[in-house]
């Protein structure tokens, strides 16, 4: 599996695929692209999901340039790709 390290470098690369429901969310909370890289550089892990339905992923919190928070739910599979299935701007629900 991933380390957050190399989760850190793709999303601040922007090396990552969004699933349809992360792009919709993105849209409809007017998240950029570039938001996503930037808190993705400095994000934390503050969930993880071994065992999620698709693949294994986690919850990360990360700060844009301009110190706003950014959850980020990424898939960690070891296959090279990345993938984004979740976005917002509050808290998470914990308890999923």
């Amino acid at each position: 599996m991933k380390t957050l390290e190399m989760l850190c470098q793709q999303l601040s690369r922007g090396e990552f695929e969004f699933s349809r429901h992360a792009f919709r969310r993105a849209v409809e909370r007017n998240i950029s692209e570039t938001e996503i890289r930037q808190a993705g550089a400095n994000a934390k892990i503050i969930e993880d999901y071994p065992d999620d339905k698709y693949s294994p992923s986690c919850l990360l919190l990360g700060f844009t340039e301009g110190g706003r928070p950014l959850h980020i739910q990424v898939s960690y599979v070891d296959d090279g790709s990345m993938s984004c299935v979740w976005f917002d701007r509050s808290a998470p629900s914990l308890g999923r």
